[in-house]
């Protein structure tokens, strides 16, 4: 075996040697340069400064009898110095006596000598005799060519340099012959001797080299001797135990016969079961299929006849009625309103099954969605319980999130609390925190047990069978609560406690959209007549001192005791006539919802105003400006005048529910709409071929021609490409709004519907025109 020259450890020893000799010799040579040039740099003044020296005293006398001619013949005797370029005798009246220069000299080096000397220096001697040394005579100035130095300098450091580079040469080839001869040689001999001889049949020992005994070398040849012993015993063991094997194998092949036949009919029974596990997976799909085809089909056929009982007992309460009647109706439309929040609460627990809910991040006001709810529930709230909205004035005018899941979620929790409570307070607490929004809904009522709190999020679920019983309900508005959370990225916590009443936090990450409203600032003089643990009381202590009134509270049975005040505000209808008797400033009431007084009652007690709980902030600053207005002058800001809406628009229903033809006719109606009817799609276009109109509301589900096919057909068709077409449909599915979509349709509007939501669909896709 061969190993070429660049591969020996001889040479890469050498090669690792030379080189660290070589990196020293050269730092060595480059100091010894260094040395040489900081001599030669000092030389070259000593040089010059001797010659100077020298010639002080002739040139001193020169230039003191001013005598030209010695003075030439002195700058000629230096010139003759060879780094001399120029010389000259000046007197101490600036006059040149004598003056001579030659060129400097020429070479392929003499750019190396001028940047390490510079490429001329000049020398000055200030002249005067030796007893009168403070008279100048004159000066003497030399130029001096440092290439006369440097070219020796230049030539010393080339020879030091190569000295060192012959040194290191001589050096390597010495060290790589002596290592050749010491390792790679022995070293090669040992591997020719292995790889001469196979392993498995040749175990004699290899030789060792001659000398190399007790090195290294030596060792490796022990090392490899041993190894080669070990191989021998462990090839003859491998012999025995291949002997064994064969007949290990003869045994094992009767065991894999045996069990080949128990594995066959493993494999047929396992072949039968997955038969059988698909076959149940086909039926689960099955039933999934059918569970979502009922809930679309029940979705469709509660919502449709709903839509149609809502409608019509919505435009009978718009008409004359006495109050047994309007009671009677208000009761039957507002039981008709719990029946399709309980069918959007199943639905929506399926679409979280499903994985199909759909969240919106749009701006809103969240003050005003939060005390507009309180205001719809109110009418739950028993007479014993006050309601009360608390918004932390630092409370973002609006915040991005989806509004219709927001207020489900405050109505959820304020219809859970009002349900179980009967006495004491309700209060709904907003405030911006860290992470988004807080709402905290409170109650007095009758608490949860700690071992119900754990199941009460749980659908269809309540904390006992007697609250069921008592207090109704079905069990899932927690639950999807919850959900909604946590869809949200937010979480709902509970703390509560049997009998002390109970605390639900919804925190949810709602981020601020436009800064806290600011509120026109107000300045008058406010006594309230209110406990100090109601919830009025805590109203009017955050909000009336937030708008600049100075606010005074008492308690409900105090007397004026001759305070001023410019308006009075109280909780109880009773202390009326007595605060009039005893104050001329106008009088705010704040009652429960439904317990106005008559026309009589107010007139007498005028100025005087009336607010149902709980009170809004918008509302509660307009009734203080009008009551306030007197005092504080024409300046001070009113509610603009609303104009009068009208729409002046012809619409297209196409329905085939007579019930829900009356209904949604008559709302369009009392909206301003000029209303024609068709039964199905097949109409529809046939009435627009004949006639124009602004919008049509179309029905999904209809014989002969459903509102999909119709609406494609009047898309395809090119007439009508600006024409809005609204899908009313009973299917809340979350599918039902993408397909409306595919085909067509430019908005969407689920039945049952109020008339608000008509109006509100309208504002968006038809023009309207005002009039003072």
């Amino acid at each position: 075996m061969d190993i070429s020259l660049t591969h020996r450890l001889s040479f890469k020893q050498a090669s690792i040697t030379v080189l660290v000799a070589f990196i020293l010799g050269t730092l060595l040579s480059l100091i010894q340069v260094g040395l040489d040039y900081a001599s030669e740099d000092a030389a070259i003044d000593l040089e010059i400064n001797s010659l100077l020296q020298i010639s002080h005293n002739p040139a001193a006398r020169i230039a003191y009898n001013i005598d030209a001619e010695l003075a030439q013949e002195l700058v000629l005797g230096l010139l003759r110095s060879p780094a001399v370029m120029r010389a000259e005798i000046i007197d101490n009246s600036g006059m040149i006596l004598a003056s001579v220069e030659r060129a400097p000299s020429q070479s392929d080096y003499r750019i190396f000598s001028d940047f390490l000397f510079d490429e001329r220096r000049q020398f000055v001697d200030h002249l005067f005799v030796s007893h009168a040394p403070q008279e100048a005579l004159g000066m003497l100035r030399l130029e001096v060519d440092t290439f006369a130095f440097g070219s020796d300098f230049l030539r010393r450091a080339v020879l030091t340099l190569l000295t060192g580079f012959v040194r290191s040469l001589l050096l390597s080839l010495i060290l790589l012959v002596l290592f050749y001869a010491m390792l790679t040689k022995p070293l090669i001999g040992v591997i020719r001797a292995l790889s001469e001889r196979d392993p498995r049949r040749d175990f004699t020992p290899v030789p060792c080299p001659r000398g190399h005994e007790e090195d290294e070398i030596g060792t490796l040849v022990a090392v490899t001797n041993q190894q080669l012993a070990n191989i021998h015993e462990e090839i003859d063991q491998r012999r025995e135990a291949e002997d064994r094997l064969t007949q290990y194998l003869a045994e094992l092949e009767n065991i894999v016969s045996a069990r080949t036949a128990e594995l066959k009919a493993t494999n047929a029974r396992l072949t039968l079961s997955n038969s059988e596990l698909e076959q149940a997976r086909h039926t689960a799909l099955d039933m999934a299929q059918a569970r979502a085809a009922f809930l679309a089909n029940m979705s469709h056929e509660i919502r449709t006849p709903l839509n149609g009982l809502l409608g019509m007992l919505a435009l009978s309460l718009d008409g004359p009625l006495n109050v047994e009647q309007r009671q009677q109706l208000s009761i039957a439309h507002d039981s008709g309103k719990v029946l399709v929040e309980l069918l959007n609460d199943i639905l929506d627990l399926s679409k979280f099954e499903a994985g199909q809910l759909e969240l919106e991040h749009i701006p809103f006001d969240l003050g005003s969605l939060v005390e507009d709810t309180a205001s719809l529930l109110s009418q739950n709230a028993g007479p014993n319980v006050e309601l009360t909205c608390l918004l932390d004035p630092r409370l973002p005018t609006q915040v991005l999130g989806d509004p219709t899941r927001v207020r489900q979620i405050v109505s959820n929790l304020l219809s859970n609390a009002l349900k179980f409570t009967r006495y004491g307070r309700v209060d709904v607490r907003v405030a911006p925190s860290a992470g988004g929004v807080r709402i905290l809904v409170s109650d007095t009522g009758i608490g949860i047990a700690q071992e119900a709190q754990s199941r009460i999020f749980q659908p269809f679920t309540q904390a006992g069978v007697g609250i069921t019983r008592q207090y109704g309900g079905t069990g899932l508005g927690l639950a999807l609560t919850r959900r909604l959370c946590e869809a949200m990225q937010g979480k709902l916590s509970l703390n509560s406690q049997e009998g002390f009443g109970s605390q639900f936090c919804a925190e949810l990450p709602l981020p601020s959209h436009t800064p806290a409203q600011q509120w026109p600032a107000l300045s008058a003089r406010v006594i309230a007549f209110c406990q100090s643990n109601s919830g009025l009381a805590e109203l009017l202590g955050s909000w009336l001192g937030n708008w600049g009134l100075s606010y005074q509270r008492l308690d409900s049975d105090a007397s004026l005791g001759g305070l001023q005040a410019d308006l009075l505000i109280c909780d109880s209808a009773e202390r009326l006539t007595e605060l009039r008797q005893s104050s001329k400033a106008p009088l705010l009431l704040i009652s429960a919802y439904g317990g106005f007084l008559s026309s009589e009652q107010t007139s007498a007690l005028a100025p005087f105003e009336q607010l149902a709980r709980p009170l809004a902030r918008a509302v509660l600053q307009q009734s203080l400006q009008r009551l306030l207005q007197p005092r504080l002058g024409s300046s001070a800001s009113q509610p603009a005048a609303q104009p009068n809406k009208l729409r002046q628009a012809r619409v297209l229903l196409v329905e085939d529910n007579p019930v829900n033809q009356l209904v949604a006719k008559g709302m369009l109606a009392k909206l301003g709409c000029e209303v024609a009817v068709t039964a199905h799609g097949g109409e529809a276009l046939s009435y627009l071929e004949k006639n124009s109109v602004d919008l049509v509301l179309m029905d999904c589900n209809m014989p002969v021609m459903d509102g999909y096919e119709a609406t494609r057909r009047i898309r395809q068709n090119g007439r009508w490409p600006n024409l809005p077409i609204i899908a009313l449909t009973a299917n809340a599915l979350p599918d039902e709004r993408e397909r409306c979509q595919a085909a067509g349709m430019n908005d969407y509007l689920a039945k049952p519907f109020r008339r608000e939501d008509l109006a509100t669909l309208l504002d968006n896709w038809l023009p309207l025109t005002t009039t003072p």
